[in-house]
């Protein structure tokens, strides 16, 4: 069980993000600075930064590489990495509530509009990729690169598709990934 010091930690980095995406939502994301973040948070600017070592974080950081790399390589060793790596994904936002839906939403438009993002889109991917390739040492380097790019390229076009025409997140990536599956060499 976290600590009451982890708990607070958690909430503090929770409210902050909650407050910024808000306020991107709202103002924009080029207009919006950290000190608005920070006031409306509750918090200083200090703070924010210690949560987020950017602006750009606010957005886009989350805890998701370490469990996705821990899960992708606690899965059943016969099975194709690629489709281990699906799978993964599949679970992933299966098992997303309503709350972390609607965060990730969210998150996926103000990255969508903020030019700012884009770049730093692809510098996750690559954090996401490196994240797996060290959970799995035994492993072709290039062959987790591949699956990894192969797979996070199909969530997130189908993600980019729920957010810019609606449906279901888990659907559209489980009809994307099946699509990846699907390909013959």
């Amino acid at each position: 069980m976290p600590s009451l010091r982890d708990r607070r930690k958690a909430e503090t980095y929770r409210s902050i993000q909650e407050h910024a995406l808000r306020l991107f939502a709202e103002r924009g994301f080029d207009q919006t600075t950290v000190g608005d973040v920070a006031e409306a948070a509750g918090v200083s600017s200090m703070t924010v930064f210690r949560h987020f070592p950017t602006k750009e974080d606010l957005v886009l950081a989350d805890e998701y590489d370490p469990v996705l790399a821990e899960r992708i390589a606690a899965g059943p060793a016969g099975e194709p990495l690629i489709r281990r790596v699906a799978a993964v994904l599949a679970d992933g936002l299966a098992a997303t509530s309503p709350g972390e839906r609607e965060l990730m939403l969210a998150r996926l438009r103000i990255g969508l509009t903020a030019s700012a993002l884009r770049a730093r889109r692809w510098e996750n991917h690559h954090r996401t990729t490196e994240a797996v390739v060290a959970a799995l040492p035994a492993e072709d380097p290039l062959e987790v690169r591949v699956a990894v790019g192969a797979c996070l390229a199909a969530v997130t076009t189908a993600l980019t598709h729920w957010a810019e025409h609606g449906g279901d997140p888990h659907e559209l990536a489980v009809r994307a990934l099946n699509l990846v599956l699907q390909q013959k060499g």
